[in-house]
């Protein structure tokens, strides 16, 4: 058997409405809760599993998307009105980075309402 990420826990204070700001972002839906799990389910079927939490420290998701999900999904961002930046430390407001190291990739940061920084990004190279 191969190993595989199957869910991971995402820390929220309101996770219904945590889980539908990524899940509106990425063009996907939210599931019903799964015992007090709020989920959003990925094409490659792993699974966060958004869960009410007070105090936490932020994390970093990123999510690899195709070049139109990505087209879709910063106009997403941008109509919503939600500050996006082109590096991880957020100093490049409004911009997209291009990868030096992955010919074609292009990402963009945001971050959620419960500050977990969030990036997509495209596979970059032939057929991106």
């Amino acid at each position: 058997m191969t190993v595989e990420l199957n869910h991971t826990i995402v820390p929220a204070r309101d996770p219904r409405a945590s889980a539908q700001f990524l899940a509106d972002i990425l063009g996907l839906r939210v599931e019903p809760p799964a015992a007090h799990f709020t989920p959003v389910r990925l094409a490659n079927q792993v699974s966060l599993d958004y869960d009410q939490r007070d105090d936490f420290e932020p994390h970093h998701y990123a999510f690899m998307v195709s070049e139109q999900e990505f087209d879709a999904a910063l106009a997403r961002i941008q109509h919503g009105g939600i500050t996006h930046y082109g590096d991880p430390a957020c100093q490049q407001i409004g911009q997209i980075y291009h990868s030096k190291h992955t010919e074609g990739r292009k990402g963009t940061y945001f971050h959620d309402p419960d500050g977990h920084l969030m990036e997509i990004l495209t596979p970059g190279g032939a057929g991106s």
